[in-house]
């Protein structure tokens, strides 16, 4: 069955989602955000972004946000392709005014922290704010290692969608899933949202190690990998003890480590890492990437501030997360020296 389906958010993601759900033959709109005008423009001219190796299929067509009331209208559902930092734009200017029955699936990663550091999923914080004025909506989301110009090169992809209504998570993977787009489906948003949200952190860490080898031992040296297998391990000790504290499942934690490897080896996360361990302090780091969205940022100072906050009402122990808090302490305390709490890593299980 053929789907309308309108996309809201032009950036790289929600973008490269055009092309598994057109090739399906469904009608798909791409709807620009407030910020989107420039790239609705390039895409009406040349119909095809800058950084993907193929033009959007016909049956892709494009909208400027003034007109998304509009675009949306007759859609089987909406795909939100917002960074983290329009989560509170996309709540007041659209989820407020969105038909509650028309189902949502979002491809923003992160997590919001509240008093307690208790840490909610985007979709579980969007429906408490919309809960609050008396609207019910349930919001389904995206997780999985998975990068946007891979998916339109066609790269075999392995993602989730999550949800607590099973006929919209059904109706989606129909709409979405290509040969080479394989979609899982799970009710545990919380855990699939943490694990992919918590690969940011982890993946700084452990590039960080690739940043330290250059700068003790030169550009022109081969990369080391007992120190990023040595910090790769530690991220999966502590998600794995992040995925416990959250109640999520095994499946969602597995497919946060294939975010995890996934982010490791590409992108703006794996930059930021690499420069720290090169000695550079937050605002070098922001100074360097300047005009570059830096997400993980965000996402790792909120985890570690809630695993501080709970660290104070004596839920958990700091000594449990030597590696997510050595990364805050160097957001939050400019600190050059990036050199890793190795022994911190070790452990003695004996009888």
């Amino acid at each position: 069955m053929k789907r309308k389906i309108a996309i809201l958010g032009a950036g790289m993601m929600g973008s490269a989602l055009a092309f598994p759900a057109a090739e399906n033959g469904n009608d798909v709109r791409i709807i620009g955000t407030c910020l989107d005008d420039s790239i609705i423009d390039g895409y009406i001219q040349t119909h095809k972004h800058e950084k993907f190796c193929r033009k959007f299929p016909d049956n892709v067509t494009y909208h400027y946000f003034r007109n998304w009331k509009e675009a949306v209208e007759g859609c089987d559902f909406v795909i939100g392709g917002v960074s983290s930092f329009g989560v509170d734009w996309f709540l007041e200017e659209i989820l407020t005014q969105l038909n509650p029955e028309l189902p949502v699936l979002s491809v923003t990663k992160g997590l919001r922290a509240t008093e307690d550091g208790t840490l909610l999923s985007y979709p579980g914080f969007w429906e408490s704010e919309l809960a609050k004025r008396g609207i019910k909506r349930t919001i389904c989301a995206i997780g999985g290692p998975c990068t946007s110009y891979e998916l339109v090169f066609m790269d075999p992809s392995e993602v989730a969608f999550c949800g607590k209504d099973n006929d919209a998570l059904r109706m989606m993977k129909e709409a979405m899933q290509r040969p080479y787009y394989h979609i899982s489906l799970t009710n545990d948003v919380i855990g699939l949202e943490s694990a992919v949200a918590l690969k940011n952190a982890y993946a700084m860490a452990v590039t960080l190690a690739v940043g330290l080898n250059t700068r003790w031992h030169g550009e022109s040296e081969p990369q080391h990998y007992n120190s990023q297998a040595g910090t790769f391990t530690q991220a999966v000790r502590e998600t794995h003890a992040l995925m416990m504290l959250q109640g999520g499942t095994f499946e969602s934690e597995c497919i946060g480590l294939g975010d995890l490897y996934v982010t490791i080896f590409s992108g703006r996360t794996r930059r930021c890492g690499v420069l720290m361990g090169q000695g550079l302090n937050y605002d070098e780091v922001t100074e360097a990437l300047a005009g570059i969205t830096l997400e993980s940022l965000v996402i790792t100072r909120v985890m570690g501030n809630a695993i501080r906050r709970k660290a104070e009402l004596g839920l958990v122990d700091l000594k449990d997360f030597p590696l997510l808090m050595h990364i805050v302490d160097i957001l939050d305390k400019g600190k050059a020296d990036a050199d890793l709490p190795w022994e911190a890593f070790t452990f003695e299980h004996l009888d």
